[in-house]
C-alpha cells in the first residue's frame, strides 16, 4: 500500500441526496435569502414632564399636537362657588345674593385647553 496514491475507493466524498424543490421554486420563485424581518424605525423617547397648571395661563408643550403653546383658559363655577352659594341661600336670602359666589374669580374652576389642537389639559379647582 502507497502512501502517496489516491485514497482507497471506500473512502470517497458522496454528496447527501438533496430535497426536492419548494413549489415556488418549481413554479420559478426565486427563494428568499432569509427570513422577512420588518425595519422598525428608530424608537424615540419622549419625555413628559407633570406642569402644575394654575389660575393663569400656563406655557407648556401640548402632550396631545406636541406644540409649544400658552395654554387657553376658560372658568366655570366650582364646588366652593356651589356650596357657598347655597349656604347662603340657607341663611335665607333669597333675591338673587346666592348666586353672588358664581361671579367671583376666587370661586371659579379654571379649564387649560391647547389653542392649537383644542385639546383638554387639565382643570385648576378651587
Amino acid at each position: 500500500m502507497s502512501k502517496a496514491g489516491a485514497p482507497p475507493p471506500q473512502y470517497t466524498f458522496v454528496p447527501p441526496p438533496s430535497a426536492p424543490p419548494s413549489y415556488s421554486e418549481a413554479v420559478g420563485g426565486v427563494k428568499p435569502t432569509s427570513p422577512f424581518t420588518p425595519i422598525q424605525p428608530n424608537p424615540t423617547h419622549i419625555v413628559t414632564t407633570v406642569v402644575p397648571i394654575g389660575r393663569h395661563a400656563t406655557h407648556m408643550i401640548c402632550p396631545s399636537c406636541n406644540a409649544e403653546v400658552e395654554t387657553s383658559t376658560r372658568t366655570e363655577p366650582g364646588l366652593i362657588a356651589y356650596m357657598s352659594g347655597f349656604v347662603i341661600a340657607l341663611l335665607g336670602c333669597w333675591l338673587g345674593c346666592c348666586l353672588i359666589p358664581c361671579c367671583i374669580d376666587e370661586c371659579m374652576d379654571v379649564h387649560h385647553t391647547c389653542p392649537n389642537c383644542k385639546a383638554y389639559l387639565g382643570r385648576y379647582r378651587r
